[in-house]
Order: structure tokens, then sequence, then C-alpha cells
């Protein structure tokens, strides 16, 4: 039989185990929510360019959109490295949490989608 001391030892190791599984939970709705204001940033991109196509100077509106997707890049680039430092510390428990190597390659893939928009912006 337990005694009460290591019942109680249990629980509270059963309580950091649910935390730390909550906290790994919040890391990922946060890099949602960044990759989310990210690719909101690059539709801006996309809307201003659209809305503004016969705009004069042509390359004041492309350089607005520019920064637009270049602010979109980095924002999806930062929140995967700060997903990714987050990540690396915690350690599941009960539940099955998003691989740091599907966050590498979903961060990479739209970085690398907003930086080849640019060049079709200034080519367009």
């Amino acid at each position: 039989m337990a005694s009460k001391d290591e019942s109680s030892q249990e629980l509270a190791s059963d309580r950091t185990d649910l935390a730390e599984d909550r906290t790994l939970l919040a890391n990922e709705r946060t890099y949602a929510s960044w990759m989310r204001t990210g690719m909101a940033s690059i539709a801006v991109a996309l809307g201003f360019r659209a809305l503004l196509r016969d705009f004069q100077p042509e390359w004041l509106a492309k350089s607005v959109a520019t920064a637009f997707v270049l602010i979109g890049a980095a924002v999806i680039w930062f929140a995967y490295r700060r997903a990714s430092r987050i990540a690396q510390r915690l350690q599941s428990h009960e539940v099955t949490s998003l691989p740091i190597s599907r966050m590498s390659w979903l961060s990479l893939s739209l970085v690398a989608a907003a930086l080849a928009l640019c060049v079709v912006l200034w080519m367009v």
C-alpha cells in the first residue's frame, strides 16, 4: 500500500505532466496564430497590388506590396523559431504534439512562397 506522501508525489507529478501538455498545446496555438498573421500580411500585399494596379508610379505600389510580403515572411520565420525553441524544451506526455520537422517544413515553404511572390510582383 502506498503511503500518503508517495500518493501526493504521484498526483503532483501527474499535474506537472498535464501542465506541460497544456503548455505544448498553447505553444502550437500561438504558432498557428502567428502563421495566420503572417499570411494575412501577405494577403494585404496581394490586395494592395490588385487595387492599385494602375497606380503611378508603379514602383511605389510594388514597393509597398513587397514590404507587406517581406513582413509576412518575417512573422512566419520568427513564429517558427520561437515555437521550435519552446517545443524542444517541453516533453509530450498524454497528447500528440506537432513535430518540429513539420513546423519547419511548413514555415520554410511559406517563406519560400512569399519570396517567390516578391519576384512575381516585380515581374508583372
